[in-house]
């Protein structure tokens, strides 16, 4: 595997020993495949951070941990990568354990062993459970900052919360659909990944403020555990659909938009109104055909940005500008999309 770098480069980005490295790149054996997939991973990562390798200033590793769809997480890993030439003269290396779905337990081994080897500090989406927050608890006392992505632990010592005010934005979407919707009939249906996510609870509790508030008597129907996977998506909310044949409208807090969509169709339906979060790829594609009326953005560009400044800040390479406050929510339909919608925005 040809590549410019130096065996102490990818094994600190990579979190293993150089000796373990070395047999990987030299294919001397005795190592296990996850482990070679995770050498061959810190190199594919050096390649698209090499723009920074060579920079000069003080360095930073950064440890990126999310439970998230590969649609968000590739956006997020875009966003870092295209904000981190902005950062210097610091330079910021990342390292990323992406995975879709899992038990709280795998979450917990990831950030242990993140503190076992170093990091100078976490990005982290994550559930807000207790196993969750006691090994930020840890983290923190091993010295390692951690910042919240886009779903707070609130109850957690990590230095902050990056992202949009979810309650404001659940209050946006029932606005919204409120307006739209008029006096059509018709249930809302709900989507919801795990509710043992933060922001997506958040968004949930003030979706349902407002909706009481404007149109009580309107029914809303909630579709819950699909992890927001297309794959387990479609046969939720298809049963949803089944059910409550007069279901009008979708807020989604949770993704799976294309399957939601594709049951709809099953049935030869389609609702009137479907208000979404996050411009990823599929979205901007639903957005741009006018499958969705609306999707609720946030820059993710500058929220990586500002997660990576806390950090820096966290080891005073950064002087301290105290709280700052949440992302700007922005309402994007399909004639207002920011410019390279769906390439490195969220």
């Amino acid at each position: 595997m040809a590549h410019p770098y130096t065996i102490r480069e990818i094994a600190r980005q990579a979190g293993l020993s150089q000796a373990t490295v070395d047999r990987v790149l030299n294919g001397r054996g005795g190592v296990r495949e996850s482990t070679a997939r995770e050498v061959h991973q810190a190199v594919r990562d050096l390649d698209r951070q090499r723009t920074q390798v060579r920079i000069g200033g003080r360095t930073f590793m950064v440890d990126i941990v999310m439970q998230t769809p590969d649609r968000f997480s590739t956006a997020v890993r875009e966003a870092l990568e295209a904000e981190l030439p902005s950062l210097h003269p610091a330079v910021v290396r990342s390292r990323f354990h992406f995975r879709e779905t899992g038990s709280a337990s795998e979450m917990v081994r990831v950030l242990d062993r993140i503190g076992r080897r170093g990091s100078q500090g976490v990005i982290l989406k994550a559930p807000d459970v207790p196993e969750v927050t006691a090994a930020v608890e840890r983290l923190v006392a091993a010295g390692v900052p951690v910042v919240t992505y886009v779903t707070d632990l609130p109850n957690s010592p990590r230095c902050a919360y990056v992202g949009i005010d979810n309650r404001a934005a659940g209050a946006t979407a029932a606005y919204l659909l409120r307006q739209w919707l008029g006096d059509r009939p018709g249930a809302v249906l709900v989507t919801i990944s795990r509710s043992f996510y933060r922001n997506e609870e958040e968004r949930e509790m003030g979706f349902r403020g407002v909706m009481r508030a404007v149109a009580p008597q309107r029914a809303l129907v909630e579709v819950t555990d699909s992890d927001g996977l297309d794959a387990t998506q479609r046969d939720l909310v298809l049963g949803a659909l089944e059910r409550e044949p007069g279901i009008a409208a979708v807020y989604s807090i949770g993704g799976g938009n294309t399957a939601t969509l594709d049951a709809f169709a099953a049935l030869g339906r389609e609702p009137h109104v479907f208000v979404a979060h996050d411009l990823d790829h599929d979205n901007t594609r639903l957005l741009r055909e006018h499958r969705l009326s609306a999707v609720l953005h946030h820059d993710l560009r500058q929220d990586v940005r500002r997660a990576c400044q806390v950090i820096m800040r966290a080891h005073r390479a950064l002087p301290d500008e105290g709280p700052f406050l949440p992302s700007a929510i922005q309402v994007v339909t399909p004639y207002n999309m920011p410019p390279g919608a769906g390439a490195v925005t969220g």
